[in-house]
């Protein structure tokens, strides 16, 4: 009897425990699906069964006359929001309430995850701030002779699937050349991806973005069990030795100082120079209300972090967005024709060789762009973290400072409230005289911590695009499904299970 009264009453604790938050949407009058013990309604998450942005498409749709919509990761409350407004708000009009990302871990564990991406707070501010000169049109044009570089090897590649017999994944041929682009520009180095899918760099593009086994279970156990996240890192991987030796070869080749080729390294470098990035905080102040000065040292780890996210986000999100924008054409072979007339006869014009301004003359081939980015955004979701208390204007809800807040970009931008018949595949959508309804299109986010690679991501995948279908033409292969199977285990930016197969056959 005492045994079977222990083991109630030590369930009873772990059922209070685990459920100790459980009420927090429903006392905000929030409307939300009913949590479990334990598990909230992150259940299929955690097993790999839905991947978050699937997850908040599911909620997004199942409360269509919510504006927002509660959720609970294990027992922490994160908030859905469908209401454009209130994204508005959070994105930019109160961004001092919500400038954290909240999807670090703990980079003393993970040292990896100091990067510009991951990183909240002081460091992501001096971070930014330092890095975005990397980014500016002078250096996009600089760096576009290394794009037709790379363009011209992708078009040798595809031209080779097209004398045997044409299908390819060409998820996996814009990974490689992406790959290709971003060792060039970011590193200065040739990476060989494009004629060598076996490359080193390649494996380490897909080292990066597969999570199974015990990388689930961590990840699982970090965000069910926040009293262990001091304590919890992802099983170790090659990545980040990796990706110091590279930087450490690099560095030593142009004997740790800027050598002119004024790419990503070079910023770095000029920065590990300077010792610390200094500037002001944006968490704390002085009495007087004027911001703390702050400092952040630029050591080996910070900046391998940086390479880190330039490399892995370079390449995945624009490998995504060009080969799902083939697929689309592969199905709409008017539009493709269309586009290119377009490429053709602004090719013409420059002496049939692609250019920074050729591609700036190219508005269908944009407009087909956003419209792929539009139905199948790489990043699905912007992830924000309330800072402070806050009160939501539209509803009165106040929320307390560690409320997660999940923006649903691929639910909005599939509203049939904001783009008709949202399935269809309609590039023109996109043109210049068109309305689209602000913060209806997220696809690089928007405000102080929008994509800070944006323009080059779609200068780079304009150009590959571009000089694709300049040659070939793309149309479904016998293997080739109409809808893409989403791969669950990635939640930050998509994946596709079996690739995206298509026929690749030279122009006539």
């Amino acid at each position: 009897m005492l045994l079977l009264a222990l083991l109630l009453i030590f369930s009873i604790v772990i059922y209070l425990y685990t459920t100790r938050n459980h009420n927090y949407w429903a006392k905000r009058g929030v409307r939300h699906d009913p949590p479990v013990p334990f598990f909230g309604n992150h259940f299929r998450n955690v097993f790999g069964l839905k991947s978050i942005i699937e997850l908040s498409v599911e909620l997004y749709n199942k409360y269509p006359n919510e504006k927002v919509v509660g959720y609970y990761r294990g027992t922490e409350p994160e908030l859905i929001v469908r209401d454009l407004d209130i994204a508005k708000n959070i994105l930019i009009g109160d961004f001092v309430y919500f400038h954290h990302r909240g999807l670090g871990r703990n980079t003393d564990l993970e040292p990896l995850l100091r990067n510009l991406f991951h990183v909240d707070g002081d460091a992501w501010k001096l971070l930014r701030k330092r890095l975005t000169p990397a980014f500016t049109t002078a250096k996009l044009k600089a760096m576009f002779p290394l794009v037709i570089n790379c363009a011209e090897k992708m078009k040798s590649v595809a031209g080779e699937y097209a004398g045997r017999g044409g299908e390819c994944d060409v998820r996996e041929l814009m990974a490689r050349f992406s790959t290709e682009f971003i060792g060039a520009c970011g590193f200065g180095i040739q990476m060989d991806t494009i004629n060598n899918e076996c490359s080193l760099f390649r494996e380490l593009g897909r080292l990066i973005f597969t999570r199974q086994g015990l990388s689930l279970v961590a990840i699982g156990l970090w965000d069910l069990l926040p009293e262990l996240r001091k304590y919890l890192r992802l099983p170790s991987s090659s990545v980040e030795a990796t990706i110091t030796e590279i930087y450490e070869k690099i560095r030593d080749q142009r004997n740790g100082k800027p050598c002119g080729r004024n790419d990503f390294v070079d910023l770095l470098l000029e920065l590990k120079q300077k010792g610390v990035i200094e500037g002001e905080s944006i968490d704390r102040f002085n009495v007087d209300g004027t911001p703390v000065q702050v400092q952040l040292e630029m050591d080996t780890k910070c900046i391998v972090a940086q390479m880190f996210v330039f490399f892995a986000a370079g390449f995945e999100t624009s490998s995504s967005a060009t080969s799902y924008t083939l697929h689309q054409l592969a199905f709409h072979q008017e539009i493709q024709k269309e586009i290119q007339c377009e490429i053709d006869e602004v090719l013409s014009r420059h002496d049939n060789k692609l250019c920074y301004d050729a591609i700036l003359e190219m508005p269908l081939l944009t407009m087909a762009f956003k419209e792929a980015l539009r139905m199948f955004p790489s990043l699905g979701n912007l992830h924000r973290v309330c800072t402070r208390s806050y009160t939501i204007p539209e509803l009165g809800i106040t929320i307390d400072p560690g409320v997660r807040i999940i923006i649903p970009a691929q639910a909005i931008q599939n509203d049939a409230k904001y783009f008709d018949d949202p399935s269809e595949f309609r590039p023109k959508r996109f043109a210049k005289d068109s309305e689209i309804k602000k913060f209806s299109f997220l696809p690089f986010g928007a405000g102080p911590r929008n994509c800070i690679g944006a323009r080059l991501g779609e200068m780079q995948s304009l150009a590959g695009l571009a000089a694709i279908l300049h040659k070939f033409s793309v149309e479904p292969a016998p293997s080739t499904v109409r809808k893409l199977r989403v791969k669950h285990t990635q939640n930050v930016v998509q994946g596709v299970e079996g690739g995206l197969p298509l026929l690749i056959k030279e122009r006539k």
